[in-house]
């Protein structure tokens, strides 16, 4: 699953602690999902795109093979 977090946080100009605080989850884990080494729950991508005022597809989109 692809994703354009780090675009996102960088048009909100907020670190990767930032958004995990927002979230609710720790900076690890937004550092490993902009990475794709992990693919979020249903809620917290739901939560990671609701904090970037944006619908789910719109951050996360699959890959071939997902």
């Amino acid at each position: 699953m692809k994703n354009n977090i780090r675009v996102e946080r960088a048009i909100l100009n907020i670190s990767q602690a930032e958004l995990a605080e927002r979230v609710q989850v720790t900076r690890q884990t937004i550092n490993a999902i902009e990475l794709g080494k992990y693919v979020p729950s249903a809620t917290l991508a739901m939560k990671i795109a609701r904090a970037f005022g944006k619908k789910v597809e719109e951050v996360f989109e699959l890959e071939e093979g997902d």
